[in-house]
């Protein structure tokens, strides 16, 4: 091939998509719109994962791919432009793992592929067809926290017999949330229960909600989970703690991080199984045609220094059933 030829190939590769050409022959831009802050744990953990992930999927940081991730700090309306500059820049993909960010990142112009990380009821909310066949340009990961919020309340009453008033930390800019939280006071009404929401749109926001919370003497917090919320896992877990209320969650980091019961799938391995998506495309897979999955292992994590702290003593018949236990 005569160099003036290739040269023309290379550009016609980079304006168009799929980028099989691109993929083999340059770095691509990779652009991820994270929910959380710059430098903390969460974030930090999330962009380790995924790179964890791409490298076991052969795309190595550096020399296959850059990655620009850009950090919301839990501001969803950053999300368009955001989403927008990382396009300018050069993104040929875009990663998410909120539907704001999803939102975003479809509505670009033009469109590139949109790779869910980890998203709640990606179909429910309108942002792909089916999991079968999900169409446009948009697939990846999708959480099973619908079916599993409900679930947290037979361990809460394992751990607490008598409880009988739980409150719910939401994220009413996450339009799965009020779902979850509608769907949790059914359940626990069924079982006698109260559910009391507490809205926390913003990280700013934390110490007042939970100050208000606390004054309501709740026998148990539910964290619903929230891409955003999730980077204040660890203040969380320990403002819940000072105030001596067990926290149960779908979050399994949550637990690591000072919660004391999680039921739900972990985020590590959705963001490696995500990363196949990645590959998949820059072999020239169309997105839309590329099933979107599940996670297919739940597991139930405890903390028992968590239990410590709060003088709780766990049953063993619980403890022998955890898939982790944290001492």
């Amino acid at each position: 091939m005569q160099r003036r030829e290739f040269i023309a190939l290379l550009g016609g590769a980079t304006a168009n998509w799929p980028v099989r050409a691109l993929a083999q022959k340059a770095r691509v831009r990779i652009g991820f719109l994270a929910s959380g802050a710059a430098g903390s744990a969460n974030s930090t953990a999330q962009v380790e994962n995924l790179k964890q992930g791409l490298r076991e999927n052969g795309l190595v940081d550096g020399r296959d791919y850059v990655l620009d991730v850009q950090f919301a700090a839990g501001d969803y309306e950053l999300f368009p432009d955001m989403a927008r500059k990382l396009v300018q820049a050069g993104a040929r993909m875009l990663l998410v793992n909120t539907i704001a960010s999803t939102r975003a990142a479809q509505n670009v112009n033009p469109p590139v592929p949109v790779v869910m990380l980890t998203i709640n009821d990606p179909v429910g909310t309108g942002l792909v067809a089916s999991l079968a066949r999900p169409g446009g340009y948009t697939t990846g990961m999708a959480t099973l926290h619908e079916d599993l919020t409900p679930k947290t309340l037979e361990f809460q009453r394992e751990v607490v017999p008598k409880a009988a008033v739980i409150a719910a930390l939401f994220n009413p800019a996450n339009p799965t949330n009020p779902l979850f939280v509608a769907k949790l006071s059914v359940a626990a009404g069924a079982k006698g229960m109260t559910v009391l929401p507490f809205a926390l749109k913003l990280p700013s926001e934390l110490d007042a909600v939970f100050s208000a919370l606390a004054e309501q003497r709740p026998d148990t917090l539910q964290f619903i989970t929230d891409s955003g919320n999730v980077d204040l896992t660890d203040r969380i877990a320990a403002l819940a703690i000072k105030h001596r209320i067990p926290t149960f969650s779908n979050y399994s980091q949550f637990a690591v991080l000072g919660g004391l019961l999680t039921y739900g799938t972990t985020e590590r391995d959705l963001f490696i199984r995500a990363s196949s998506y990645v590959r998949r495309i820059l072999n020239g897979a169309a997105p839309g045609e590329l099933p979107v999955e599940q996670p297919t292992k739940i597991a139930l994590v405890i903390n028992l220094k968590t239990a410590k702290a709060l003088d709780l003593s766990l049953p063993p018949t619980l403890i022998s059933r955890a898939d982790e236990v944290i001492e």
